[in-house]
């Protein structure tokens, strides 16, 4: 039986690891060595993945502490994995301001199972990292992105083997995020296309006047990324 996109998702998140000696104090986020988490994000994977359909990745920088630190899933905090995504959990009710952007866009999009149905919400790296126990980017430390740099280039290649699609790549982050991935696209050519999107975070907390802007603009990101590589709306 061929195995499906949340069989190879979980695999995936289950032997996700970091090897490498991290710079002095910075330290690895990876919420998938916690058996309460990967078992919602199992969960998780069965209910909005549990097809063998190609998805288009929709990535922003590195997990935080609040969202996919304690869910599992990308930009989703418990809040909305319990409300939106229909998965109760114990965690504590908290919201995060990028989860209340991007679950504000998917119900627009459609809601959870369609988005998902076509998307596939993750980030350039897939885990995280901490510095004096607050939330680090990837490319905040030189030292760091150049030690992660390996590892964001073989996370991107098993992304394709889960089954994500080579065609187009919509990168949240129209910075540093979008730089950087684009200088790995031009050496390695794992797209043929990058769109760059304005961070959730910084729309929450710089451009609130202008969500309604930034979600349609996301909209037709999205719809335009389904023309592109022909999958159906």
């Amino acid at each position: 039986m061929q195995k499906t996109f949340a069989d190879k998702l979980i695999s995936f998140y289950r032997t996700l690891e970091f090897k490498e000696d991290l710079p002095k104090g910075i330290d690895i986020m990876n919420p998938y060595q916690e058996k309460s988490i990967m078992e919602m994000t199992a969960l998780f994977a069965k209910r909005f993945y549990n097809d063998t359909s190609e998805r288009i990745s929709v990535f922003g920088i590195n997990p935080g502490r609040f969202g996919s630190g304690l869910t599992g899933i990308t930009f989703t905090d418990p809040v909305r994995m319990e409300k939106e995504c229909g998965i109760e959990n114990n965690l504590r009710k908290k919201q995060e301001l990028s989860s209340v952007f991007i679950y504000d866009m998917i119900n627009r999009f459609g809601g959870p199972e369609k988005f998902y149905k076509k998307f596939f919400l993750s980030a350039v790296s897939p885990l995280g990292f901490l510095k004096n126990g607050k939330n680090l980017n990837y490319y905040d430390n030189k030292a760091l992105e150049t030690l992660v740099t390996p590892f964001i280039i073989e996370s991107i290649r098993k992304s394709f083997s889960i089954g994500c699609s080579s065609g187009i790549i919509i990168c949240l982050g129209e910075g540093k995020n979008y730089t950087f991935l684009t200088r790995l696209n031009e050496k390695y050519g794992f797209y043929e296309k990058i769109i760059p999107l304005a961070h959730p975070r910084f729309i929450m907390q710089y451009r609130l006047k202008k969500k309604e802007e930034y979600i349609i603009r996301y909209l037709e990101v999205l719809n335009d990324s389904l023309n592109f590589v022909s999958l159906p709306g």
